[in-house]
């Protein structure tokens, strides 16, 4: 900021922030000419790199992953096959899609949570863990209500409780995104990315096979005739499972950084004023990311609101289309539970490996072009009768090329952040990743309904192409060593 901010020259290239690198490439690799490195080295490195999985923090990162992961398909795609089975058309469930639009505006609400001490829980559990305990706890009132609506009888009901929920999510988001990034040192957050993108995968096939595996349970218990009863049994167990999340908050450590932040000592001083406060709080957050990066951020702002874009839209339809084409509940939650989660681990794992191993903006490239091509793979599928092979290769695609791309930008969003305004910047930069392509996913009813499946998922496959063209011109933006003092 200002006179305050400087660059110098990073010899291994690369975001430093507070002190630390995240590395990235400066340049395509060239061929050069070098000492031999021995084996046992290299082979040394890589231990070193897949043994920080087992530290404490990773293994609690996978719980709040799975906290952070859970509510999210079931107010978009678990309640959207929920919808089509209660007779809902495609195009109403496109446009309820836009309930996800809340987690595009929670950088509103951020500064909030980077500041505000909530009374009896910070005290004992800190600021973030505080937070965290907040919005989870609300997060099970909201799916009990859900699980109490059926959809064919109370679907504006149905939608404000969904609501609550996504706001209770995106509150929870967050407070664990700051919890994230304060917990580990910036070269570590890469693996550390890929723990929580594990956990955060495994929430949502807990939330899409497992709601779709015990609904279907509980409607062959009931003779097959209560179809919402059965889903209201669902909902409810998957209320009981954000206890997962609750138990791994007071059972983590309070990260250090957040309570020395620059921010919180400027906003607690006695004489502070109301503007100061404000200024502090709402504005320097965000004047801090721009003085930093200049004109280049609108650039970085830009791969950052479409690097997911094929992935969201297309995610909308993936349910609805798994329900026209014939699959059953139990089809849809054996494949994803057992080949989806296997795959879900690979990539993120994979995925957290080569983001310490190569850097995070190669295996950026990687992942937006593998998410657009398992899009491809969706089209072919829609031209496939009903093949359950089929299917499996396609998730398993889908999954792997998805935890590859999560554990290389969620990196790629920390390295961007300053440790003082974690939660406003990243919840910034995580809103803007969502907000034009869940508008744009609002529509995808009507495209289907259009077009139909087959050129929709060819539509958004084609999306990704610009995306591949941004990672590259961002790779120059985010080679500069940005110290703050």
């Amino acid at each position: 900021m200002g006179d305050n901010t400087h660059t110098t020259p990073n010899p291994q290239g690369g975001i430093k922030s507070n002190g630390q690198n995240l590395t990235m490439p400066q340049q395509p690799l060239k061929p050069q000419a070098h000492s031999p490195i021995d084996s046992n080295t290299r082979l040394k490195a890589w231990l070193h790199s897949a043994r920080w999985y087992l530290s404490a923090e990773s293994l609690r990162m996978v719980a709040l992953g799975f906290s952070a992961g859970l509510p999210l398909l079931l107010v978009l795609g678990t309640l959207g096959f929920r919808l089509r089975e209660s007779g809902i058309d495609r195009t109403t469930i496109g446009f309820l899609s836009w309930v996800g639009l809340v987690y595009a505006f929670k950088w509103l609400w951020s500064p909030l949570v980077d500041s505000l001490h909530l009374p009896g829980l910070t005290p004992r559990f800190g600021k973030r863990r505080a937070w965290l305990l907040l919005s989870q706890c609300l997060l099970v009132l909201g799916l009990m209500a859900m699980a109490t609506l059926d959809p064919s009888e109370h679907l504006s009901a149905l939608v404000a409780a969904a609501l609550f929920v996504t706001l209770a999510s995106a509150t929870q988001d967050i407070a664990l995104d700051a919890f994230r990034i304060e917990s580990a040192p910036l070269e570590d957050q890469g693996a550390l990315a890929a723990m929580y993108q594990t956990g955060y995968r495994l929430g949502m096939i807990w939330a899409g096979a497992g709601a779709l595996w015990l609904a279907q349970r509980a409607q062959d218990q009931l003779s097959g005739h209560e179809a919402a009863q059965a889903w209201q049994i669902s909902y409810l167990l998957m209320a009981a499972s954000m206890g997962v999340g609750i138990v791994a908050t007071c059972l983590s450590r309070t990260p250090m950084p957040s309570e020395s932040a620059p921010l919180a000592a400027e906003t607690a001083k006695p004489k502070a004023t109301w503007k100061i406060k404000c200024e502090q709080l709402l504005i320097a957050p965000f004047k801090d990311f721009f003085s930093r990066f200049g004109w280049r951020a609108l650039l970085i702002l830009l791969l950052i609101s479409t690097y997911r874009i094929s992935d969201i839209v297309m995610g909308v339809m993936a349910n609805p289309f798994y329900s026209d084409m014939g699959y059953t509940k139990d089809e849809i939650a054996m494949v994803s539970k057992v080949f989806g989660v296997v795959m879900t681990l690979c990539g993120a794992f994979l995925g957290g490996l080569l983001t310490k191993q190569w850097g995070v903006i190669r295996v950026l490239m990687w992942g937006a072009a593998l998410s657009a091509l398992s899009n491809l793979l969706f089209a072919w599928l829609s031209t496939v009768d009903h093949e359950v092979w089929a299917l499996v290769g396609v998730i398993c695609a889908d999954n792997l090329s998805g935890g590859i791309a999560s554990a290389a930008f969620i990196a790629f969003l920390s390295g961007l952040t300053r440790i003082e305004y974690s939660a406003s910047q990243y919840a910034l930069l995580s809103s803007l990743m969502i907000a034009a392509p869940q508008w744009l996913a609002g529509f995808s009813g009507l495209f289907v309904d259009h077009f139909g499946y087959t050129s929709f998922f060819i539509a958004t496959a084609l999306m990704g192409l610009p995306v591949l063209v941004l990672v590259a011109w961002a790779a120059p933006m985010t080679q500069t060593q940005v110290t703050a003092h």
